[in-house]
């Protein structure tokens, strides 16, 4: 307990530094006996970098008074995170499914004065996919090493971590009232997000995406979108919000409710609606038995109505753009370009009719929920620091510093603006740099594979959310694409046809090449997708 306290000190700075490392060796090295132990350094690091900042919060009081109750709760969680961990060792492909079902799913703890939204479940399908692998790992007689180093997209997200723990040590550490000090942020952005999501890509990257379990995770995806609507649908009828007291509070002030189901937040929600739509919108696209093609319809149209109630509008746009790259990708790319223009053509012609139902009348700041103003503001303080920016993690505690808004909302919800106020060009550099590869480590070969047309197409999708709304690489599902797209892009030749979706039949667009790489691509669909 006395080692905890004495970590309060100058030293979580250097052990934010360090466990940027120890991800950024698990996504580098080759060698899987060192991949392993750097997972297991991260994995255990990581809370204890948590636990030694909050430690003089409130709801860490306890532990002190109640020392015996703290070390069960403890050796609790460690048995089931044990438990899972051999589970994943039996039934590898128990990994993807729990996974995605846990991406999700949020639970609200106190964390240093402020209410986080953490991905509970998530963190321990990671911890126990990460101790599997490790303990299979370094209890194998001959250590195991990728046949193919790591790509562009790796670097890039290696260098994105560490550059964001370096630059966390000159982030403000003053605390502004209701709000936490920017490396405080920094580091539980590196704690809660950039750290177990690394683990999570490097877990994902590692499977065999074999098409059974792809089969079972379309599946997965079409009933937990569903239910998660349904949910959505008892608020709207009960006008009850029941897992946001804000939004619940912020319903009472508008003529309309607004529905965000599990979700802490309605746009949250409607991202995630939006991914599920895109990935579904696959079947409709490609030759599929009538019966798929029935039942996708249907749950598109349930999933459109659960986004109508979102009133998400980055969603929708988010969606929009899914499915135009989507359809670009099935077909040619005028024909998708036609057909957004006609879109954009009919909702002009709505917002002309009606500018007040979507805000217009009110400029910027009316359609973009007061956002506009806080991008201008982002703007500033990326003028004021150009080169090297605030620091990771500082933007809402120097935007409120700086006196720069009077308004409630202080997050810029448009990541290239963040990441250039916090760490000035450099950072802007490095993530435009990680989205250019990452665009292009997903689309290259995508239009011969409805999977990566659809994991690609999702991505997109995701992207243009993250300009509206933010939440990048703190959003799970972004490390889940990454992760599952360039698994499938280093195992599939550019031109394979993959067994894609809901039946044992091959769904596929003619090769290019003649009938003899066609038959060559049918052959090799029939093989599982694996990466070594």
């Amino acid at each position: 307990m006395f080692a905890l306290a004495a970590l309060t000190g100058p030293l979580p700075k250097a052990g934010v530094v360090v466990v940027a490392a120890l991800a950024a060796t698990a996504l580098l090295v080759r060698d899987d006996r060192r991949r392993a132990v750097a997972m297991l350094g991260a994995l255990v690091l990581a809370p204890f970098l948590l636990i030694a900042d909050i430690w003089h919060s409130p709801q860490l009081h306890f532990v002190p008074r109640h020392p015996v109750l703290a070390v069960g709760l403890v050796l609790i969680a460690l048995a089931a995170v044990a438990a899972l961990a051999i589970v994943f060792d039996r039934w590898p492909a128990a990994l993807g499914a729990l996974a995605l079902a846990a991406l999700p799913f949020r639970v609200s703890i106190q964390s240093g004065g402020v209410t986080n939204n953490l991905l509970v479940p998530l963190y321990f399908v990671i911890g126990a996919g990460s101790l599997a692998f490790a303990v299979r790992t370094l209890r194998a007689e001959e250590p195991r090493s990728q046949e193919h180093g790591p790509g562009w997209l790796e670097r890039l997200l290696a260098l994105l971590i560490v550059l964001y723990a370096v630059q966390a040590l000159y982030s403000p550490t003053a605390v502004a009232p209701g709000s936490v000090s920017g490396f405080e942020q920094a580091l539980k952005n590196m704690v809660f997000f950039y750290v177990p999501f690394t683990l999570l890509y490097c877990l994902l990257a590692r499977l065999k995406w074999t098409p059974e379990l792809i089969r079972n995770c379309v599946r997965l995806v079409a009933v937990l979108a569903i239910a998660l609507a349904g949910v959505a649908f008892v608020e709207y009828a009960t006008r009850t919000t029941y897992f946001s007291s804000r939004l619940g509070q912020t319903n009472q002030l508008y003529d309309y409710f607004v529905a965000n189901s599990v979700f802490f937040d309605p746009n949250i929600f409607g991202r995630f609606l939006a991914l599920a739509m895109v990935a579904l919108a696959t079947l409709l696209l490609y030759d599929r038995p009538g019966r798929d093609q029935l039942a996708a319809t249907g749950v598109l149209a349930v999933l459109w109505a659960a986004l109508v109630i979102s009133f998400s509008r980055s969603s929708m746009v988010a969606l929009l753009v899914g499915l135009a790259l989507l359809a670009a990708m099935r077909w040619r790319p005028r024909a998708a370009l036609v057909t957004g223009t006609a879109v954009l053509v009919v909702g002009a012609a709505a917002v002309a009719i009606s500018p007040t139902t979507f805000g217009f009348n009110q400029g910027l700041n009316g359609v973009s929920a007061g956002r506009g103003s806080v991008l201008s503001g982002g703007l500033k303080l990326f003028g004021d620091r150009p080169a090297w920016g605030f620091g990771s993690g500082s933007f809402e505690a120097e935007y409120r510093a700086h006196n720069l808004g009077t308004g409630t909302l202080t997050a810029s919800h448009t990541t290239p603006v963040t990441v250039a106020a916090e760490q000035g060009v450099v950072g802007e550099l490095v993530y435009v740099a990680l989205v250019v590869v990452a665009i292009g480590t997903l689309g290259r070969g995508a239009r011969e594979d409805p999977l990566r047309a659809a994991i690609a197409a999702a991505f997109a999708a995701l992207l243009v959310h993250t300009m509206l709304y933010a939440d990048f690489l703190e959003d799970p599902f972004t490390w889940a694409l990454l992760g599952v797209g360039a698994a499938l892009a280093r195992a599939s030749p550019t031109g394979a046809v993959r067994p894609v979706y809901g039946s044992n039949s091959v769904s596929s667009i003619p090769s290019r090449a003649g009938s003899a790489s066609g038959a060559a691509a049918r052959a090799s669909a029939t093989r599982p997708s694996t990466l070594s």
